[in-house]
């Protein structure tokens, strides 16, 4: 088989189907219809090897913040490819990687000043659990290994990585995984049990949850707590008031590091380019990757604060860790014209403008019998789907099976929406358009999920 693109339906069904290993994927649910297989994209939508378009509704996989189609960032990266297409940053720098790393720590919070460049988001957030046990092992705390972080939180597929990730099913078939990785409760007010009436006091007792963890482990063996600013599993879950401060309180009183893992929150996302600014706290690390280039080219990272690199400035020490394309000059060169986008076109006011206007769509969905909750922040969403809105009745292992897998991923796809219907956690649809989303593309998500949703409601 050869590269075109032009290659007809039926010969890329056979191809995909004989040979291509999709992600996350069941594979067998291929074998009685078509591979899905987009072929074109511009702006928020994208097109089918069919000649269907879709309605863009998860960014890709969270990372299309400017939209597909930008003649602009395929531009940069032909001009870096000619110029100086690969070079590793082991021992050296290149301009690309230079004016990157610039450039991000002048709009990361506080002094969070150092870049480590990664591929992608699990490598990033692997390179910050091991910087931080490093750090540990330099600074005379040996003993600091472990890592916290939420129940059915999703932190990456590396081994290391899956550890700190609290999702069963994907975690169980490569256990044993890197041991010291603890977890506590979700932040999760709509389904709380302690402080249910009170916001305010349900967050200091999630965040409290943490506090407690660390004792029973002892603080000494605990290096880091991994949150997400908005929690992705379970479905775009918003931290309380109050939550990361009080987490900050916590991981200062402990001598723990705080990690704010924002591979799908930071650029754009919540509406500034790092989403611990939008909350309000201070972290020690920000792992990041997905939204930096848009998807233009894969590039992840850690921003690191001077105070966790600064014992790797001196003598013979260094942090002996390398990915041979973290910082990859073509991708760097695409996200530093990323960024030129972001600010040419203010995408992060546009998402901070426009982020009430998509929530109030979606609360249109709340008259649904099936869906008890809307929430989120920015241009981050979920739609939280019940048996019984009663008591938030759940549905069983079955009909999840029979109703998120079953009906409503292909029937969404069916009716020209890409979003994610989801039980990792509770029974979701999730949302992430593209930043450049307006009106139009809110009431189309909305009129496609009413339609969909409505048929499901005889399902269960």
């Amino acid at each position: 088989m050869t590269t075109d693109h032009n290659l007809d339906h039926d010969a890329l069904q056979e191809a995909a189907k004989r040979h291509l290993w999709m992600h996350f994927t069941r594979l067998g649910s291929y074998a009685e219809r078509d591979v899905p297989v987009m072929v074109r994209g511009e702006g928020s939508y994208v097109w089918d090897s069919a000649g269907r378009r879709y309605l863009d509704g998860l960014s890709g996989l969270f990372v299309s913040q400017i939209g597909h189609g930008r003649q602009e960032l395929g531009e940069a990266a032909a001009k870096q490819s000619n110029q100086l297409a690969y070079f590793p940053i082991w021992s050296y720098g290149h301009p690309a990687a230079i004016e990157l790393a610039e450039r991000l720590a002048a709009r990361a919070p506080g002094d969070l000043n150092r870049l480590f460049f990664t591929t992608g988001g699990s490598e990033a957030v692997e390179s910050a659990w091991k910087l931080a046990r490093q750090y540990f092992k330099m600074t005379g705390q040996p003993g600091r290994h472990k890592v916290i972080s939420r129940q059915w939180a999703y932190h990456g597929v590396t081994m290391g990585a899956l550890s700190i990730t609290g999702v069963p099913a994907i975690k169980a078939p490569f256990e044993p995984l890197v041991p010291g990785a603890v977890k506590v409760p979700n932040a999760h007010f709509f389904r709380a049990t302690d402080h249910a009436d009170d916001e305010v006091a349900y967050g200091q007792w999630a965040a409290d949850q943490i506090e407690r963890a660390l004792l029973m482990e002892g603080p000494e063996s605990v290096a880091a707590v991994f949150l997400e600013p908005v929690q992705n599993s379970g479905g775009s879950i918003p931290p309380p008031p109050g939550y990361f401060q009080r987490v900050r309180e916590i991981c200062d009183k402990y001598g723990v590091l705080l990690v704010s893992d924002e591979v799908i929150c930071a650029f754009g996302r919540l509406g500034h380019t790092f989403g611990a600014e939008r909350y309000g706290y201070q972290p020690d690390m920000i792992t990041f990757a997905k939204g930096v280039t848009s998807g233009y080219a894969p590039l992840g990272g850690v921003v690191v604060s001077d105070r966790i690199a600064e014992p790797f400035q001196s003598g013979t020490a260094s942090f002996v860790h390398g990915i041979t394309f973290g910082g990859h000059p073509v991708s760097c060169a695409v996200a530093l014209a990323n960024l030129e986008v972001f600010d040419r076109e203010d995408l992060l006011g546009h998402v901070r403008t426009q982020e009430s206007a998509l929530q109030a769509t979606l609360d249109k969905l709340r008259d649904l019998p099936m869906v008890a909750d809307v929430r989120g922040a920015g241009y981050f969403w979920a739609l939280e789907l019940v048996k019984d809105k009663n008591g938030h009745v759940r549905f069983d292992a079955d009909e999840r099976e029979r109703l998120l897998r079953g009906f409503l991923g292909p029937a969404l796809l069916d009716a020209g929406l890409i979003a994610r219907a989801d039980d990792r956690g509770d029974s979701i649809i999730q949302l992430a358009p593209t930043l450049i989303s307006e009106q139009s593309e809110f009431d189309e998500i909305e009129q496609i999920l009413r339609a969909v949703l409505t048929k499901a409601q005889s399902l269960i």
